[in-house]
């Protein structure tokens, strides 16, 4: 049976088995079933640019991306174009705020917890936070749940949407490990203030801490991650579709966890600080 005809056995609306388990059970990528491919490729090309300009500099609008796509790529496009492709990717300069998460003015938020907290020990925070990820054939969103101490990448997932339900999916996961965090951060889109997120979360007792409206550099670890993951993989492979990427991202975070040494973790891997504990 081809993909696509698995893909049409999924039953969306089953009331006991989850999208991520028919998926599994169906030997596909659940993120496919919402994958729809971009297929303007001169859109797809300049939209690669365009994230790793915003991965650069998080404060450029429209008007200085457009004035950057000139200087570093010899790009020529009007601001509108510019504005039309940042909107398809959920992109925001940081000064209002950045909104690959859509905020939700219906869904409860919750106070900044951070600031000022020393954190000192493994599962103290987790934060989590979801960044556009350019494909040859289109483009996709990442999500992680990340360990702020250690920098252990506990799950992560890739989606064709912003549907919150990837996002839950991923915090499911990184609480199997038999850990939850004393607090859980992220930003305010709608994702991580549905009733489902918040369900999740609050069954494992962490307290809830929002970042403040256009305040990304509140989940600052998270976004260092993205940097990380973008320069040392993503940029570097060039992935061809969203289930490359799933491959190409399960081999880097396996690096990124055990292997790769961080300067600020004393040249100790995020796998041998997060385990100590």
């Amino acid at each position: 049976m081809s993909r696509s005809q698995k893909a049409e056995q999924i039953d969306k609306q089953h009331p006991d088995i989850s999208l991520s388990r028919q998926a599994e059970l169906l030997d596909i990528s659940r993120a496919s079933l919402y994958y729809q491919p971009i297929v303007n490729p001169a859109d797809i090309k300049i939209m690669g640019y365009i994230d790793e300009i915003y991965t650069d500099y998080p404060f450029y609008g429209s008007r200085r991306i457009k004035n950057e796509l000139k200087d570093r790529r010899n790009v020529q496009i009007c601001r509108d174009h510019v504005r039309r492709l940042m909107k398809i990717m959920g992109l925001e300069a940081i000064y209002p705020r950045k909104n690959t998460s859509q905020d939700c003015p219906e869904h409860k938020k919750y106070p900044y917890l951070l600031r000022g907290l020393n954190i000192a020990r493994p599962n103290q925070v987790w934060g989590t936070d979801i960044t556009y990820v350019k494909l040859e054939q289109g483009f996709a969103y990442l999500t992680a749940i990340l360990d702020w101490y250690s920098r252990y990448v506990l799950a992560w997932m890739l989606s064709g949407s912003l549907e919150s339900s990837f996002c839950i999916d991923t915090l499911k996961n990184a609480l199997t490990l038999g850990r939850s965090p004393e607090i859980h951060n992220s930003d305010q889109g709608s994702q991580f203030t549905s009733a489902e997120y918040l369900q999740v979360l609050k069954g494992s007792e962490a307290r809830i801490s929002m970042d403040g409206r256009g305040r990304c550099m509140d989940n600052i670890f998270t976004e260092r991650l993205w940097r990380t993951v973008k320069y040392e993989n993503i940029y570097l492979r060039s992935y061809t579709s969203l289930t490359d990427a799933e491959r190409g991202l399960r081999e880097y975070f396996k690096f990124y966890n055990t292997k790769r040494r961080h300067q600020s973790l004393n040249y100790q891997t995020p796998e041998q600080i997060y385990l100590a504990s």
